[in-house]
C-alpha cells in the first residue's frame, strides 16, 4: 500500500502544477526577485513620460505629424500621362489612372478630388475601395486633401481576431492570459517606451525598465506565480544584462551610431536630444526578450519534468540532462534569429545582391554590421540563457520541498523515512 501510495504521488507531481519549494528557498527567491520588482516599479514611476510628446509648429510637413481622414474611391478613369502632365519614366509603357476620392471623415465630409496615379506605381485603385487621405489645413484649397494608403483596417482586425480565436481555442485558459500578457506588453511599449524615449530619457534604461516590466507581468500571469517560474525569470533578467553589455560594449567599439535609415535620421531630426545609439541598444534588448522568454521558461520546465520522472536525481544529474535538451533548443532559436533579422532587411539585402561591391564591404558597411551586432549579441545573450536557467532550475528544484498534498513538510518518500526513523 503504501509503495503504491508513493508511486501514485510521483506520478501526480508529473502531469500537475509546480510542487512547491521550501519555505527557505521561497525567501531567498524573493530576496532577489522582490527588490528586482520594486525597482522596476520606481523605475516606471520615475521615468513615466505622461503621453507622447507633441512636435512643434515647425515640424509639420514631414509626413508624420498631418491630420488623415478616412475617404473612398469613386470612380478610376484612364487618360493619357501627357494629358494629365504626368512624366513617365523611359521604358514605362501604359495609360495613367485618374481616380476620383470622396473624404467620408472630418471637416469636409463629401468633398471630392482628384489623385492620378502613374503606370509604375505599386498601388493601384478601383472603385469602391476605401482609403486614408493626408489633410494639410493650410496648403490651398485644390492641394489639401492627398492620398496617403489604403484602408487595410477590416483585414488586419479580422487576422487578429482569427489569431485570438485560435490561441483561446488551442491554449484555452492559458491561452487567453498569454492574450492578456501580449495586451501588456503592447500597452507597456506605447505607453512608456516610445514616449518616454521622445522625452528625452536614456533609451537604454527605458527599454531595459520597461523590457523587465514585461518580462514579469506576462511571465507571473501566464505561467504562475511559483519557484519554475521565478527562475525563468531571474535566468532571462541575467540574460538580458548579458546583452546589455554586450551590444553598449560593440556597438562604441565599432562606431554604429544607430543612424542608418531614413526613420531614425528623420527622429533624430524632430527630435535632437534622443541618443540614436541608445534607441539601437533598445532595440536589441526589447528584440531579444521575446525569444529569451521562451527559452527560459522552456528549459526551466524541462528541468522540474526531469526531476518529477526520476525523483532522487542529483542537481548535476538533472542539469547535464537539461543541457542535452537546450542544445537542440540552441540550434533551431539561434536559426530562428538570424533568419527572422534576414527576413526582415530582405530588401536590403536584395540592393547589395545587384551592387557591385565585394561580400566584405557589404558586410563591414554600418547598415549591414548594424545587423550583424544585433543577431549577434541578441543571440549570444540567447545561447548564454541555456546554461544559466538550467543550472538553476536544477538547484532550486533539487532542494528540499513539502508535499504538494501532504502535512508533513516533505516529500512522500522523505516522509517514510521520518517515519521509519521514529520507529
Amino acid at each position: 500500500m503504501t509503495d503504491t501510495h508513493g508511486h501514485s504521488h510521483g506520478h501526480s507531481h508529473s502531469h500537475g502544477p509546480p510542487p512547491p519549494v521550501s519555505a527557505h528557498l521561497r525567501r531567498v527567491i524573493a530576496a532577489v526577485l522582490i527588490p528586482f520588482a520594486v525597482a522596476v516599479a520606481g523605475g516606471l514611476l520615475l521615468l513615466w513620460p505622461g503621453g507622447a510628446p507633441t512636435a512643434g509648429d515647425e515640424h509639420t510637413g514631414v509626413g508624420f505629424d498631418q491630420q488623415f481622414e478616412e475617404a473612398k474611391v469613386t470612380g478610376v478613369e484612364e487618360r493619357d500621362c501627357a494629358q494629365l502632365g504626368v512624366q513617365v519614366p523611359r521604358g514605362v509603357d501604359g495609360q495613367c489612372a485618374q481616380a476620383t476620392i470622396e473624404v467620408t471623415t472630418g471637416p469636409h465630409t463629401g468633398r471630392t478630388f482628384q489623385e492620378v496615379v502613374p503606370p509604375d506605381a505599386t498601388q493601384k485603385f478601383h472603385a469602391g475601395q476605401k482609403v486614408i487621405v493626408a489633410f494639410a489645413p493650410n496648403a490651398p484649397e485644390e492641394l489639401q486633401y492627398s492620398v496617403s494608403d489604403v484602408d487595410r483596417k477590416f483585414p488586419i482586425l479580422l487576422l487578429a481576431a482569427v489569431f485570438a480565436v485560435a490561441v483561446v481555442l488551442v491554449g484555452r485558459m492559458r491561452g487567453l492570459l498569454a492574450l492578456i500578457g501580449l495586451v501588456v506588453s503592447f500597452g507597456v511599449l506605447t505607453l512608456f517606451i516610445l514616449p518616454a524615449i521622445l522625452h528625452g530619457s536614456n533609451p537604454l534604461l527605458v527599454a531595459v525598465i520597461g523590457g523587465s516590466a514585461i518580462m514579469l507581468v506576462t511571465l507571473y500571469l501566464c505561467h504562475g506565480v511559483n519557484a519554475r517560474t521565478s527562475v525563468a525569470v531571474l535566468g532571462t533578467l541575467i540574460s538580458l544584462v548579458l546583452i546589455g553589455l554586450l551590444g553598449s560594449l560593440f556597438t562604441a567599439w565599432a562606431h554604429l551610431s544607430g543612424n542608418t535609415d531614413d526613420q531614425t535620421g528623420l527622429i533624430h531630426a524632430l527630435y535632437p536630444g534622443i541618443e540614436i545609439r541608445g534607441v539601437l541598444l533598445a532595440g536589441i534588448l526589447i528584440g531579444s526578450l521575446g525569444v529569451l522568454d521562451d527559452v527560459t521558461v522552456t528549459q526551466t520546465s524541462a528541468v522540474w519534468e526531469l526531476k518529477a520522472a526520476e525523483p532522487d536525481a542529483g542537481w548535476l544529474k538533472l542539469y547535464r540532462a537539461g543541457m542535452r535538451i537546450g542544445r537542440d533548443h540552441i540550434a533551431s532559436v539561434v536559426n530562428t534569429l538570424v533568419l527572422a533579422y534576414a527576413g526582415a532587411a530582405l530588401p536590403l539585402l536584395l540592393l547589395f545582391t545587384v551592387a557591385n561591391a565585394s561580400v566584405g564591404t557589404v558586410a563591414f558597411s554600418e547598415l549591414v554590421s548594424e545587423e550583424i551586432v544585433r543577431t549577434l549579441v541578441g543571440s549570444i545573450g540567447l545561447v548564454a540563457s541555456v546554461p544559466v536557467t538550467t543550472v538553476l532550475a536544477a538547484l532550486v528544484v533539487s532542494a528540499d520541498r513539502p508535499a504538494g498534498d501532504g502535512p508533513g513538510g516533505g516529500t512522500a518518500p522523505t516522509n517514510r523515512r521520518r517515519r521509519r526513523r521514529k520507529r
